[in-house]
């Protein structure tokens, strides 16, 4: 029933910043933390970040300090707020709903409980 669509994603330079997004439809998402994950080919999603339904916050060492993941009151939208991006950044994000777990959040396993979406492609040039 839940359908996630992902948005925002372009080519930008490196030390740019981006802000994409994640929606959720079809029923409430709310009682789940979100999760944004990304893809190169040829390699496993890896987690990014995670927002729990009380709105704390986890991150990949990769992207703390630069990377912020938000949640409207709603509990159904994520943002994922990015600076200072760099080539290594570049990836289809994809964002799910799952529920929160210390694996989870220290990329052990993939959370995604629902259907994924077409994801977005961040492309992040020298």
């Amino acid at each position: 029933q839940v359908r996630l669509v992902e948005s925002g994603g372009r080519l930008v330079q490196a030390g740019e910043s981006l802000r994409i997004s994640c929606v959720a439809s079809g029923r409430t998402i709310s009682m789940y933390a979100i999760y944004w994950l990304r893809q190169v080919p040829g390699k496993e999603r890896e987690f990014v970040a995670a927002i729990s339904p009380k709105n704390y916050t986890y991150y990949t060492d990769a992207v703390k300090g630069r990377f912020i993941i938000s949640r409207d009151s709603a509990g159904n939208t994520a943002d994922l707020a990015m600076t200072n991006l760099k080539p290594e950044d570049t990836a289809v994000y994809y964002c799910n709903a799952d529920l929160l777990t210390p694996s989870f959040t220290s990329g052990v396993g993939t959370p995604g409980r629902f259907p994924w979406g077409q994801g977005t492609l961040v492309a992040v040039s020298t």
